[in-house]
């Protein structure tokens, strides 16, 4: 499955995205306080490459420490960082439908010819190291550990700190042991910084994280906890990724990676790391200490409430000789977020195809927030069909959850295509008829559009074709000139120098 070489760490894929002519180093001061956001997203919006600031400043003094950003800036980037190329991302996509509902096999030919699989899943498995480059530096909570000498991005104006945009947060519950990585949840969420030895976890009620953190609370104990800075980009991805519950994020890592998963016994918790991150982040949640989070600014393009979480106590901060911090910054699309969103987008075809085989295509449009909305092309053959898809769909992913709107089109409407999808709407949907309407679902707590907070309402809209019982008139005929003369209108124009 895998086409480029395995990347074990962060510096193997920088280094291979200098090879390509895709990492810039930029040598001028930039400060960590909102000016080097401008610079990322000027960069971004251009499809640029990675950015290295070898020259970055925190409160106007320069840090030792280079800040690397605009890792996953492209989709091309993103497919590399699982190991693909672009071309290849379905492949992958079909890989993870199986893993959700594996196909029975059928006799040894059938057993060979999924080896592939069979030897991704045996990689999951992962090694323990006995010493890691990421621990080549070891400094505790009261030795020398302090979080405010790490250059943390503040990246908006009216942001109440610094904030750890790129955290690989590992968490396990409360009745596990710290050998079993199967049952480890790996997830990406807001850190703030409160101080020298305090961070805020801002993990919402459905994420893994904030299940584990659960189980630790229904006991009445604190909660080991350890954050991953500049891991691999497998590890990376593998905790952004939409797996089936069923599937660790830490063990799959191997999957994607091409290579089994090495870690290392953190210092002073329970807890097995990557070994070959930049920087570990090592402490304790309490089951009762929370403070405010926020506000900061956020993928919808607004600033969001403060919300109380829970507080991490650090106890250690181990990290290479000569660490690298890895940054990104979260806004109104198109952000890095929003681009990784397009590659798991084509990702995640594969699996609803799985459950819900006439979707011939889908599209979470960027500028929707990556999730907000979707565009469902469907393969239509009776009547009502759009609005079980709807119901499907809502239903069936955490992800599709929070998507408010849905517009059904027929396979001959484009769903990437903004006039395809408007013309469909205009000439194809009865508002009275082909409106959809769910009232209080489940809604991300940064809707301010809803009413009520972590409720909304969802909409769905039939832009398809309508047959048998849903029309009592006649179906206008769709224009369409012949494949013949197109292509001699093509020549014709050729000919011309048009």
């Amino acid at each position: 499955m895998r086409s480029l070489p395995v990347f074990s760490d962060l510096r193997a894929f920088l280094d291979w995205a200098e090879a390509q002519g895709d990492l810039r180093p930029v040598p001028h001061p930039v400060a960590v306080e909102h000016e080097m956001t401008a610079v990322q997203l000027a960069a971004l919006r251009r499809g640029g490459p990675v950015l290295r600031f070898d020259h970055a400043t925190v409160q106007g003094q320069r840090t030792a420490m280079p800040v690397v950003s605009n890792l996953f800036a492209t989709p091309e980037r993103v497919a590399a960082g699982l190991g693909l190329g672009l071309g290849e991302i379905p492949e992958l996509g079909a890989f993870l439908a199986a893993l959700r509902a594996p196909a029975p096999i059928e006799g040894m030919k059938d057993a060979l010819s999924r080896w592939p699989m069979l030897r991704a899943a045996l990689r999951t498995r992962p090694k323990i190291r006995r010493s890691a480059p990421v621990q080549e530096v070891v400094r505790e909570i009261g030795s020398g550990a302090d979080l405010t000498d790490l250059p943390v991005q503040t990246p908006w104006p009216e942001d109440a700190g610094p904030l750890i945009t790129w955290p690989v947060v590992i968490t396990r519950p409360q009745d596990s042991t710290q050998n079993q990585t199967a049952r480890y949840n790996l997830g990406v969420y807001r850190t703030q910084v409160l101080g020298p030895d305090r961070l805020i976890m801002r993990w919402l009620a459905h994420r893994g994280g904030a299940a584990h953190h659960r189980t630790w609370l229904a006991a009445g104990a604190r909660m080991p906890v350890a954050i991953a800075l500049g891991a691999d980009p497998a590890t990376l991805l593998s905790a952004a990724l939409p797996l089936p519950e069923t599937v660790s994020e830490l063990t799959f890592s191997g999957v994607l990676r091409g290579a089994r998963s090495e870690l290392v016994t953190a210092q002073t918790v329970p807890l097995l790391v990557p070994a070959h991150a930049e920087i570990i982040i090592e402490g304790w949640i309490d089951p009762t200490e929370t403070a405010p989070e926020g506000p900061f600014g956020d993928h919808t393009g607004y600033y969001n409430s403060v919300e109380s979480f829970p507080v991490m106590r650090v106890t250690a901060i181990t990290h290479r000789r000569d660490p690298l911090y890895l940054t990104t910054v979260t806004g109104r699309p198109p952000d890095e977020p929003s681009v990784i969103g397009e590659v798991f987008n084509t990702l995640s075809l594969p699996v609803i195809r799985a459950q819900i085989p006439e979707v011939t295509d889908l599209w979470l449009p960027p500028a929707a927030c990556s999730y907000r909305m979707a565009v469902i092309q469907i393969d239509k053959r009776y009547p009502g069909q759009a609005r079980r898809v709807m119901a499907a769909l809502w239903g069936m992913l955490p992800q599709f959850s929070y998507t408010k709107m849905l517009v059904v089109v027929d396979r001959d409407i484009d769903p990437r295509n903004w006039d395809d999808v408007a013309w469909a709407l205009a000439t194809r949907m009865d508002p009275a008829r082909d409106v959809m309407i769910l009232k209080d679902t489940p809604m991300d707590y940064l809707d301010f559009a809803s009413e009520k907070e972590g409720l909304s309402g969802k909409l769905g809209l039939d832009a398809t074709t309508k047959i048998g019982t849903e029309t009592s008139r006649d179906w206008g005929k769709v224009m369409q000139l012949s494949p013949e003369h197109v292509s001699r209108a093509e020549t014709i124009l050729s000919e011309l120098g048009l």
